[in-house]
């Protein structure tokens, strides 16, 4: 199955503040608040939706397409996508333009003070799937700048293109209507318990009503697991436990790719959570989210210390 995965492509910049914000913020002069921390660590890691999806897949034995646009700082993240497998042909450059990222300064209470420059994903919307020499058997919608998650909802109704609608924390953002025209008709959504609620308020449709309008709905639980809807009936399936969780950073994605494998594999829905779930544990396990990494037969051993994949899974090794 030929997927292409659209979404953000970023750099994560995480520093660690020694002390406490709390103690240098006066309450009586916020509106002359003007504060400069010295940090005592500095990590880049490369992120973005769209490749820590691709990022899991390809381990998984796929080479899914990611179309995005990037910065002209965007070398040597290419040059590490492609090395595990990943397809970067649909990833444009912008000229004069930064890759989106992240800056984020967390202190010893774990409070945070971050901030998100888009870059080149304010282009991501001219990207166009008939503009592609192959078109894809299905197209991933995940997180991206608002006008082109609209934007590629439109073009794959428009082009009858089956897609995965994953909103994720733009769901905040997008208005209900928005978020309504996603889900109708896609052919797999699939969001965490907490964004299904917000959901929920935003199209004031229920469970019932998003299952009349999606072939398959999957509500991830965190460490209580998934539960699926599909026209194979309701399955709920258990995490993979794991003796240390490092970084939850990413483990949505993980989840995501799994799913996507069996998919394009065509296992059922069952197996697809199972795998998505394991992959989202070996992310935990690991400090960033392109950072947990296996062979496809230590994947396939793990796997069967907690479920039964009737041997499908054998196409893996």
């Amino acid at each position: 199955m030929d997927i292409v995965i659209t979404g953000s492509v970023a750099y994560d910049y995480l520093m660690t503040f020694p002390g406490y914000f709390r103690e240098h913020i006066l309450a009586d002069r916020l509106e002359r608040l003007s504060l400069s921390f010295l940090v005592d660590s500095l990590i880049r890691q490369r992120g973005g939706i769209a490749p820590n999806i691709a990022y899991t897949m390809a381990l998984l034995g796929e080479r899914p397409r990611v179309m995005a646009t990037v910065g002209t700082d965007f070398d040597e993240y290419r040059v590490w996508l492609e090395s595990k497998g990943v397809d970067t042909s649909l990833i444009k450059a912008i000229a004069g333009d930064f890759t989106a990222s992240f800056f984020a300064t967390t202190d010893r209470a774990n409070s945070q003070i971050a901030s998100f420059y888009p870059g080149a994903m304010k282009f991501a919307s001219e990207l166009r799937f008939s503009e592609l020499p192959q078109r894809p058997d299905l197209v991933v919608i995940s997180p991206n700048e608002p006008g082109a998650m609209r934007a590629h909802v439109r073009e794959c109704k428009e082009l009858d293109i089956p897609y995965f609608y994953d909103p994720g924390q733009q769901i905040v953002r997008v208005e209900g209507d928005e978020l309504r025209e996603g889900i109708t008709g896609c052919a797999l959504l699939v969001v965490n318990d907490y964004e299904f609620a917000i959901l929920e308020k935003k199209t004031g449709w229920g469970l019932k009503g998003v299952l009349q309008r999606v072939k398959t709905l999957i509500i991830t639980r965190g460490a209580d697991g998934a539960s699926v809807y599909s026209d194979e009936g309701t399955v709920n399936v258990l995490s993979v436990p794991s003796d240390h969780i490092v970084d939850p950073t990413g483990v949505g994605d993980a989840f995501r790719g799994g799913v996507l494998t069996g998919m394009a594999r065509g296992w059922n829905w069952k197996l697809c959570a199972q795998v998505g779930a394991l992959a989202a544990t070996y992310c935990l396990e690991q400090k960033g989210a392109q950072s947990h990494n296996f062979t496809r037969t230590e994947f396939v051993t793990r796997f069967r210390r907690t479920f039964d994949d009737g041997g499908f899974l054998e196409s893996l090794c």
